[in-house]
């Protein structure tokens, strides 16, 4: 397949401590970028600069949170119903759901993004047959990734996060979802899938049929081809974090799929560990490679830093949860979500359940926002501050794609 070939990048500089004044090195991608700034001295130590420097990250202002007031963002506040009460209108939010609009994605960006996606799905990887092509425009992936990385330099770098989007899609459609999937032999098929991601290291007699398997089915190449992308303009770091949340993302398949196949529904608790796997993480931790820069490995694995992506991506996956309800109730048998699983093992109406969920999601995105802010002012990075801004963005860009994707969601009448 035609990857372009990526130029030798040079290897960041060393640092002296995590969390302490020093050079940081905003190491850029291959794709073409903008001029990379390396911030040191004083100016490194200046969170509130750093931080309102671009738009989108936003911090509450939380009881007992020393957050700076040139940080502080007034939260929005939740609506208390539907417009005019009632069912929502199509593409109004989730009535109560603590969101933060954002603006319309450009749309000349969008369409030049969406006609180079789907030349790639359509023509370079034979990713859906032609009758599966309206679903694929439905789905608006360039719309999405646009309002999702606000900060991305060029449509190259977006792509690089739409490839990826399309293929775990396909592996969701084709190997657990509607298109083809069961629960039935699903680890043999991801873990064969993951291959295409994080390749077998083999003996010379085996190679050729595993480099054989990874054009075998339409989500291993899309895999393998949008992971060749990716691997050239990321760092090596940056592709050994994906290639971990995606393990990550195929487990928690696992564990619903074991559920499905039991006719198990899991305790809430349970559901929401396994939507800590089975979520949106892939996604938001690949901004600075869209974004051209690099979050520098030992800041990205700060426990403080782990726990602001997997709040941020718990939240986002709810708010699929709540979007695609109506979606799913449609579908045969019992479909696991959070509302269901809230109404069934809490012995509440499915309305209870739903809005409870709406609560659950407000929780979780208020405890994003602390921490991240928090993180922050303990860590007074640009670079982590520029990923946290990007971690941000992503949330409400999915959100705002859930809310105006009317394509495919479409909200219950609970209110």
């Amino acid at each position: 397949m035609p990857v372009p070939e990526a130029p030798v990048r040079e290897a960041p500089e060393p640092e002296a401590a995590v969390c302490e004044v020093y050079e940081v090195v905003a190491v850029e991608t291959s794709v073409p970028a903008a001029p990379v700034v390396r911030p040191s001295g004083p100016e490194a130590a200046a969170p509130a600069a750093a931080l309102t420097e671009t738009p989108g990250f936003r911090a509450p202002s939380v009881p007992g949170l020393p957050v700076p007031s040139a940080v502080a963002r007034a939260a929005v506040t939740p609506a208390a119903g539907a417009p005019g009460g009632g069912k929502p209108r199509s593409g109004d939010p989730v009535p109560g759901l603590y969101h933060h609009p954002v603006a319309e994605p450009d749309p000349v960006r969008v369409e030049a993004l969406s006609a180079k996606l789907k030349v790639w799905a359509m023509e370079e990887i034979e990713l859906y047959p032609p009758e599966w092509e309206k679903d694929f425009d439905g789905f608006s992936t360039g719309r999405y990734m646009v309002a999702c990385h606000p900060d991305a330099p060029s449509v190259d770098h977006l792509m690089l996060a739409a490839r990826l989007m399309v293929a775990e899609n396909a592996v969701d459609d084709c190997y657990c979802e509607d298109l083809g999937g069961s629960p039935i032999g699903l680890g043999s098929r991801l873990l064969l899938a993951h291959t295409a991601l994080d390749p077998l290291h083999t003996t010379p007699e085996y190679q050729p049929a595993w480099e054989a398997s990874l054009s075998s089915d339409a989500p291993r190449r899309a895999y393998h081809s949008a992971m060749e992308y990716f691997t050239r303009a990321a760092t090596p770091s940056q592709s050994d974090r994906f290639r971990h949340d995606m393990a990550r993302l195929h487990l928690g398949y696992l564990a619903e799929a074991a559920w499905d196949q039991a006719d198990h529904v899991p305790e809430v608790w349970e559901y929401l560990a396994m939507r800590q796997f089975n979520n949106f993480r892939p996604c938001p931790t690949i901004t600075d490679t869209v974004g051209a820069y690099e979050l520098p490995a030992e800041l990205h694995a700060l426990p403080a830093t782990q726990r602001v992506i997997a709040l941020a991506s718990n939240a986002t996956t709810i708010v699929n949860d709540l979007y695609s309800y109506t979606k799913e109730l449609a579908s045969p048998g019992l479909h696991l979500n959070l509302p269901v699983v809230i109404s069934e093992r809490e012995g509440v109406s499915r309305k209870e359940g739903y809005l409870k969920a709406v609560e659950v999601h407000n929780e979780l995105m208020l405890a994003f926002e602390a921490e991240a802010a928090a993180l922050a002012v303990a860590c007074p990075v640009p670079t982590l501050a520029r990923f946290l801004r990007g971690v941000a963005a992503w949330v409400d860009g999915n959100h705002y794609w859930h809310q105006t994707n009317t394509y495919r969601y479409t909200l219950p009448d609970f209110w």
